[in-house]
């Protein structure tokens, strides 16, 4: 797939995914977050490590304004979902920083290796903000859960695209 094609199409995997979290844990409460954690959020930290590769001049701009739309059209779908739209946000622009600053730091590894060692962090960072926010308080068992479960779905997402979309050789990794 072309440079640009792939970037357009991690920015509608990563919206879709984010806003698609953000309902169905409205709809749902805490019970979608399994589903959730193993299959949108691994799937927007291995987006946002793609993008990251590609917005190396503008990346912490870009990535502040996607995480921004995907809380502000959470918002205008459904003005009830503003505490969600909140904790995904602030939950988002902190994982978004870790994932950032660990990509960049594992830069001299394979591909995979950065991609599940900053997922790794970035995960945990999740799991610990967004149910804080969003539900008043972490549950340690859940919170370990969805963190595996990130961590196992974001390697299985890094696997199916390293082999598929992701195949280009990278730009080189700056923060």
């Amino acid at each position: 797939m072309r440079r640009r094609g792939t970037e357009v199409l991690c920015i509608g995997l990563y919206l879709a995914a984010a806003i698609a979290a953000n309902f169905s844990v409205m709809f749902f409460g805490p019970i979608s977050t399994p589903f959730n954690a193993f299959v949108l959020v691994a799937l927007d930290l291995v987006t946002r490590d793609m993008l990251h590769e590609r917005w190396h001049r503008h990346l912490w701009r870009n990535m502040f304004l996607l995480i921004l739309a995907g809380s502000v059209i959470t918002y205008l779908l459904n003005a009830g979902a503003v505490r969600i739209a909140v904790a995904s946000t602030v939950a988002f622009l902190a994982t978004g920083v870790a994932d950032t600053v660990m990509y960049h730091l594992l830069r001299r590894f394979p591909r995979l290796k950065r991609v599940v060692g900053s997922n790794v962090v970035s995960a945990l960072v999740d799991s610990i903000l967004f149910p804080t926010i969003a539900f008043g308080g972490v549950i340690w068992w859940a919170t370990l859960g969805q963190w595996a479960a990130k961590v196992l779905g974001s390697y299985l997402w890094a696997l199916l695209f390293t082999k598929t979309i992701w195949r280009e050789t990278p730009a080189k990794a700056e923060v």
